[in-house]
């Protein structure tokens, strides 16, 4: 669960992370870095993509400066997955975030 978040620092299930990280259903992986800055770009989901879960919620940073271009947005959905792309703001609301977490970090299936 994430209990909190502001800039630069996220604690999950009471752990905290100064850095880029991926947070699966059942683990996370931390120093996580992208091809490109503030890019996604699908060779930085390789890990993601091969789990192949429902939904794909990507963090777009305390201030939004990440980007999803649309050819990375058309490859994850081809596959299936179902992407959303949200502010810190929009993406962590602790009322709702324990109950969220099984459904969009749970494997298809």
């Amino acid at each position: 669960m994430i209990d909190s978040y502001e800039f630069g620092r996220i604690v999950i299930n009471g752990k905290r992370y100064d850095s880029d990280l991926i947070v699966f259903f059942d683990k996370v992986r931390s120093g996580w870095w992208r091809k490109e800055g503030h890019r996604l770009h699908v060779e930085d989901l390789k890990d993601v993509l091969e789990v192949k879960p429902e939904v794909l919620v990507v963090g777009t940073g305390y201030s939004g400066l990440m980007a999803v271009p649309s050819e990375t947005r058309k490859y994850v959905e081809s596959e299936g997955i179902e992407l959303m792309a949200r502010r810190r703001q929009k993406l962590v609301k602790p009322s709702t975030v324990s109950l969220s977490l099984e459904k969009l970090w749970q494997p298809s299936t």
